[in-house]
């Protein structure tokens, strides 16, 4: 999708913080952290959120969560744990349409709504 963000930054039309990346992920930086460590994890192929999914999308999601584990062991963070979050939609915080995965980590990290 020509003027998806996520899609300019996984074709590296954008410089992005990238700290991962494989033939069909991308992990790098948010631009608007809120933990020590906050990654946002996008497959290279345009989709929608969670809410657009169909069950012909079940590899994209579990490669996702896998290659969340696999940057957290990357840089050295699985031991002490790290949390895993899908936005769905604006009023739960999804400012991309693009299904994305956040990574958060770096310190005890609070249940706040």
């Amino acid at each position: 999708m020509s003027d998806c963000l996520f899609c300019k930054i996984a074709n590296k039309e954008i410089p992005s913080g990238i700290v991962s990346e494989d033939e069909n992920f991308v992990a790098f930086k948010d631009i608007n952290p809120k933990a020590p460590i906050h990654l946002l994890i996008i497959p290279k192929i345009h989709l929608g959120p969670i809410s657009t999914l169909g069950a012909e999308d079940k590899e994209i999601v579990s490669g996702l969560i896998l290659k969340a584990k696999e940057t957290a062991e990357k840089m050295g963070i699985s031991e002490n744990g790290y949390r895993l979050i899908f936005n769905t939609g604006r009023d739960a915080g999804m400012e991309v349409s693009h299904l994305h995965l956040h990574l958060l980590a770096g310190k005890p990290l609070k249940f706040e709504f």
